[in-house]
């Protein structure tokens, strides 16, 4: 299992249902996205900051690791906009404005991160992915899903294995060695795969498979209380950010 997906199914917010984190986290990546990079992106990150490591309990190793490939992301696509490319100064010189754009994006997408990764540290696939058919998703693509998010984890330690079996009999003291031990993990991956799909669809035969798959999910109610505090908290937020505007320079 990912280490996103662990922290996910132990966090303190596990119990809760899917929309209540999802007001908060998406309704934080929203902020981000539509209010102005300053002072609303910035205000917008530091929240959901503190709410990750505070009330959602989200270990601070667990959300750099999960942060910092989203986070280089953001700083690669702002960088571009530090420069420009011709012009009479030469070939290659900074643009006018440049940072201004650059850390506006940078503070944007890094914030929108942020609540994204709120939501899904507090939310396990399994609890998400059940509950898309009742919203019109159809039942099918739930099920792809479903088989897809559970096969995924088995193929992973599969290949985990294989490359430790592959150490153990010096598969990668040699640049050579390396690239055979990758083409032999990339086969048996791929075969694993297969045979794993082909006993699936001969159990779900054997069960009666009618084209649907039953998953039990949690009786958990929408909390109305914290739906209405996750709304009244990016109302102030937004608020704050449009005070901040008119008195900040």
């Amino acid at each position: 299992m990912l280490p996103i997906d662990a922290a996910a199914h132990s966090s303190r917010w596990r119990r809760r249902h899917p929309v209540d984190k999802a007001v908060l986290g998406l309704g934080l990546t929203v902020l981000a996205i539509s209010l102005p990079p300053w002072p609303g992106a910035a205000l917008v990150l530091v929240a959901a900051l503190v709410t990750l490591l505070g009330p959602a309990g989200v270990a601070p190793r667990k959300l750099w690791r999960a942060y910092r490939v989203p986070l280089g992301f953001c700083v690669t696509g702002a960088l571009p906009l530090l420069f420009q490319l011709g012009g009479p100064e030469g070939f290659l010189t900074l643009a006018e404005g440049g940072p201004e754009r650059a850390g506006g994006l940078l503070l944007r997408t890094s914030a929108a991160s942020l609540g994204v990764l709120l939501f899904a540290f507090t939310t396990p696939l399994s609890d998400l992915l059940p509950r898309l058919v009742r919203a019109g998703v159809p039942a099918p693509v739930v099920d792809v899903a479903l088989v897809t998010y559970r096969m995924s984890f088995l193929l992973l330690d599969s290949m985990s294995r294989i490359r430790q079996a592959q150490a153990a009999r010096l598969g990668h003291t040699t640049r050579a060695a390396a690239w055979r031990s990758l083409a032999g993990l990339g086969a048996t991956a791929f075969v694993r795969a297969f045979d794993r799909a082909a006993r699936l669809q001969t159990g779900l035969a054997g069960r009666g498979y009618d084209g649907t798959l039953r998953v039990l999910v949690p009786d958990v109610p929408v909390s109305r209380r914290f739906v209405a505090a996750s709304g009244t908290f990016l109302a102030a937020l937004a608020a704050l950010t449009l005070v901040l505007e008119r008195l900040l320079p």
